[in-house]
C-alpha cells in the first residue's frame, strides 16, 4: 500500500506513474474524497476547540456563582455535532483505505516504460536453447506415454487442470523438491519454514492478493480462510504487526508448500499439461531487508533462484518487467523463463519481485535500530526458487531422447535413489 502522505503530497507523480503502469485508478476520486476527510477534521478539531473553551467558561461560572446553563446547552449541541462529524470521518477513512488498497506499487525509476510482455527486455541467458536431430514432443507426450503422468484420472477425481504424477514422475517431483531447498538452506542460507496453507482474509491484503485477485483465489466456503496462491503470503506474514531487529536483517526464508489458483484470468491459456494447474508445488524465497540494501538483495535474490537451473543444466533468459506488465504490488520485477523445447519457446518459471515497502506497510512489518528512537517498514523481496511442476516440465522435455526415454539431470541423481534415466516400459 502506497503511504497516504506521498499520495497526498505527490499527487502528480502518483498519476504519472500508475499512467505508465496503465492502471485504472480514478486519481480525481481520490483527490476530491481527500479533500473532503480533510474538511471534516479540520471542523472537528475547531468544535473541539470551541468545546474545550466553553467547558473552560462552564467552571469558570460555576466558581463564581454565574448561570451557565446557556452555555452547557450549547455544549450539548456541540458533542452531537462532533460525534456526528467523527462518524463521517472514521466512513470517509475507510473509503480512503479502499482506494488506497487498489493503488497498484510505484515502478522503480529503473523499470523499463512499456505496455505489454513485448516490451519487456532481456538482461541475460544462460545456455543455448536445446535442439534435437528429432522433432521435440512436449512433456505431456512424454509424461503419459511414460506412466508418470496421468490427466484422465485425475480430471476424474478433481477435474481438469489436475495431475497425478506416479512412480518415476512422483520421484522426480520429490527429489526436485528437496534439491531446491537443500541448494537454498545451505549454499545460500535461507532458513525453511514450513507455514500453514490456509491462510485468512487480513494475510492475503496484507501481501496483496486482496482485494484485488479475489476472483483468481480459492477461498474456503462460509469462512474467513484462503487457499494460499503462493507461499509468499503466509511467510511474509509471519512478521505482520512486529518490530524486527535492524541487525537481524536481512531475515531469508524458504518454504515448500503447495499452491492453489483458479485461474480465472487465463482465459484458456496453457490448458494442456503442468504448465498451468489448479493445484501446484513451489519452493518460495522471501527476503526481509534493509531499505538501502533492496535492490542488491533483488540481484542476489534472482541469482538464487538461476542457481537451481544452472545446477540442472536447463537453458534460461532473465528479462526485466516493463511498467505495463509489472505486477500489482511490486517496484521492480525480473522474470527468469526456462527454454522448452516442447513449446520451442522460453516459459517463466520464477519471478523476483522487489516489493518495496508495499507490502510491509499492508502488514505492518517494522525494524528498529538498536539504541534508536524510532523504527522504519522493512523492504520486502520475493521469488519463486523454483515453481516444482515447471521445472519438472523443463528436465523432460529438455531431457528427451529420440526412443522418448528422458535422461535425469546429474544433480538429482543422488535424490532418485542413482536413477539416471527414464526408459519406455
Amino acid at each position: 500500500m502506497l503511504d497516504i502522505r506521498f499520495v497526498r503530497n505527490n499527487p502528480e507523480k502518483v498519476r504519472e506513474a500508475l499512467a505508465k503502469r496503465g492502471a485504472a485508478i480514478d486519481m480525481g476520486g481520490y483527490d476530491a474524497l481527500d479533500a473532503k476527510r480533510r474538511a471534516v477534521i479540520s471542523e472537528v478539531e475547531e468544535l473541539k476547540a470551541r468545546r474545550n473553551q466553553a467547558s473552560k467558561e462552564v467552571a469558570q461560572a460555576k466558581r463564581t456563582g454565574g448561570d451557565a446553563s446557556a452555555i452547557i446547552e450549547g455544549l450539548a449541541g456541540l458533542s452531537e455535532r462532533i460525534k456526528a462529524l467523527d462518524e463521517e470521518a472514521a466512513a470517509i477513512d475507510a473509503e480512503v483505505q479502499d482506494l488506497l488498497l487498489a493503488m497498484p506499487n510505484i515502478p522503480h525509476e529503473s523499470v523499463p516504460v512499456g505496455k505489454s510482455e513485448a516490451d519487456n527486455p532481456v538482461v541475460r541467458t544462460f545456455g543455448e536453447p536445446t535442439r534435437f536431430s528429432f522433432p521435440a514432443r512436449d512433456h505431456v507426450d512424454l509424461g503419459v506415454a511414460l506412466h508418470g503422468i496421468d490427466f484422465e484420472r485425475a480430471a476424474k477425481i478433481s477435474g481438469a487442470r489436475f495431475a497425478v504424477l506416479s512412480g518415476w514422475a512422483a520421484a522426480l517431483e520429490r527429489a526436485l523438491t528437496q534439491f531446491m531447498l537443500d541448494l537454498h538452506t545451505r549454499s545460500h542460507c535461507y532458513r525453511e519454514v514450513m507455514p500453514p496453507v490456509i491462510v485468512n482474509t487480513r494475510a492475503m491484503t496484507g501481501t496483496g492478493q486482496l482485494p484485488k485477485f479475489a476472483a483468481d483465489l480459492f477461498k474456503l466456503a462460509e469462512t474467513d480462510y484462503w487457499l494460499i496462491p503462493t507461499a509468499e503470503v503466509p511467510v511474509t506474514n509471519l512478521y505482520a504487526g512486529e518490530t524486527l531487529a535492524a541487525e537481524a536483517l536481512p531475515l531469508d526464508h524458504c518454504a515448500f508448500t503447495p499452491c492453489f489458483r483458479s485461474e480465472a484470468g487465463s482465459y484458456g491459456r496453457d490448458t494442456r499439461g503442468l504448465i498451468r494447474l489448479h493445484q501446484f508445488n513451489k519452493v518460495e524465497l522471501v527476503r526481509f531487508v534493509r531499505p538501502e540494501e533492496s535492490y542488491q538483495r533483488l540481484e542476489e535474490l534472482t541469482g538464487h533462484a538461476e542457481a537451481v537451473l544452472k545446477a540442472l543444466g536447463l537453458p534460461y533468459r532473465v528479462i526485466e518487467l516493463c511498467t505495463g506488465d509489472l505486477g500489482f504490488s511490486a517496484a521492480k520485477t525480473y522474470d527468469i523463463e526456462v527454454w522448452l523445447p516442447g513449446q520451442n519457446a522460453y516459459r517463466e518459471i520464477s519471478s523476483c519481485s522487489n516489493f518495496e515497502d508495499f507490502q510491509a506497510r499492508r502488514a505492518g512489518i517494522r525494524f528498529k535500530e538498536k539504541g534508536g528512537k524510532g523504527s522504519a517498514l522493512v523492504h520486502t523481496l520475493n521469488g519463486s526458487g523454483l515453481a516444482v511442476g515447471r521445472t519438472m516440465v523443463a528436465v523432460i522435455e529438455n531431457g528427451q531422447q529420440e526412443d522418448g526415454s528422458v535422461v535425469i539431470p546429474e544433480a538429482l541423481r543422488p535424490y532418485m535413489g542413482g536413477l539416471d534415466i527414464v526408459r519406455p516400459v
